[in-house]
């Protein structure tokens, strides 16, 4: 088994490099999305298809186990360090500004990608997951369409030189607060009434626990904070879990509950770098090898194509009405409706959860896989040239 995980991941860390660096493919598809591609040619429906027992010999049950459960502890730490990194100092300083972007920037394309959910059941019900009600389906597609991913937004800024400027520091705020709305929403959609009190007795401990925490953190020197901080990832993923809530939701608690001030912020740049780098391309592996084409390859590419006009449509919209609202200059609702409609992680995290919990199926989520890569390569492309041309209408 041991020869065959190391093949396994000489495939998947070798293959997406060797596109990426020899197709020059960064412009319209970063190293992620070039990723997250292979992962789906990898998976059952593809490389499985043509080759069944290559398929089966690299990704034999062995080998997905193991490597679903490195895929599982990288991004748990990656949605922790999302969580960390919120900043509801400065969202509450600029919260008439913040809280009528980020509702508007959420809600149109949450009622989009409903709309668009309510029309794939209309059609064929088996878009739904085994243990879903209509409402969860919807609520979760929905919310699948509105996710901004803040984590590989902070990635594209820094590469668009506008990360630590104004216009880059607005778009965090926004794509913060939209990130909280994102886990409450995924809260409400796994919430199960036959655990309602392990759900109860999971958010009373987690307050009383917190608590304690802090209290803990403020008063140890930084070495120790950063070891006890992924014991306590560790048990609030597992509370959650046992809760009923999925262990992603602890995760994403454990970091928003943290100060990013007790930490050194670059060196949680260069953990979220190293662990792009070193894990989560085993998580994209794993996410290409649960993809499924069963109701036919051009059903769920109209599928994707309806989401992705729900997304980016909605999106877009959402910040240009609050642009109207808030009276920003001519250019500035593109590019942050550009910007905030990138997917990518989050929105696969999302999906996965929805598909662990059976609230999608198996093709609706891979034409959620699809929509999420379309979105994060239309990022870049259509926003570079926008700064530019709102950097020249600037005077001086």
């Amino acid at each position: 088994m041991t020869e065959t995980l190391l093949i396994a991941m000489i495939v998947i860390l070798g293959a997406p490099y060797a596109i990426w660096r020899l197709g020059r493919t960064d412009y319209y598809a970063p190293l992620v999305v070039v990723q997250i591609l292979t992962g789906i040619v990898l998976g059952p429906g593809i490389l499985g298809a043509a080759f069944p027992e290559v398929y089966q010999r690299v990704f034999n049950p062995e080998v997905s186990l193991a490597l679903s459960g490195i895929a599982a502890w990288a991004v748990m730490v990656f949605v922790w360090i999302a969580g960390i990194e919120l900043d509801l100092h400065e969202a509450w300083a600029k919260r008439r500004d913040s809280a009528t972007t980020a509702s508007l920037a959420m809600g149109v394309p949450l009622l989009f990608g409903a709309l668009a959910a309510g029309l794939m059941l209309a059609h064929d019900r088996s878009w739904m997951g085994a243990s879903a009600t209509s409402w969860q389906f919807i609520a979760g597609v929905g919310m699948a369409c509105a996710v901004t991913a803040l984590p590989i937004l902070i990635l594209f800024m820094e590469k668009l030189d506008i990360l630590r400027q104004p216009l880059g520091q607005r778009v965090l705020r926004y794509a913060s607060l939209d990130d909280i709305a994102i886990w409450a929403v995924l809260a409400l959609v796994l919430l199960d009434f036959d655990r309602l009190g392990r759900q109860a007795v999971f958010l009373l401990g987690f307050a009383a626990t917190t608590v304690a925490m802090r209290w803990t953190f403020v008063r140890l020197p930084e070495s120790d904070r950063w070891y006890l901080a992924l014991i306590w990832l560790a048990a609030c993923g597992l509370a959650a879990d046992w809760a009923g809530l999925h262990y992603m939701v602890g995760a994403f608690l454990a970091g928003v509950v943290m100060d990013g001030r007790w930490f050194n912020r670059e060196r949680m740049d260069l953990l979220r770098h190293h662990l792009l780098l070193v894990a989560m391309p085993v998580f994209f592996l794993s996410t290409g090898l649960r993809t499924q084409w069963a109701m036919g390859g051009w059903m769920v590419f109209a599928a994707a194509a309806l989401l992705l006009l729900a997304s980016v449509g909605g999106k877009l919209l959402g910040t240009h009405l609050a642009g109207r609202v808030l009276g920003w200059a001519k250019g500035e609702a593109g590019i942050i409706g550009w910007l905030l409609q990138t997917k990518a992680l989050i929105m696969i995290i999302f999906a996965n959860i929805l598909l662990d919990r059976a609230v999608i199926s198996s093709t609706t989520f891979t034409a959620l896989l699809l929509m999420a890569v379309a979105s994060t390569m239309l990022s870049v492309p259509m926003v570079a040239p926008r700064l530019r041309a709102l950097a020249q209408s600037r005077p001086g």
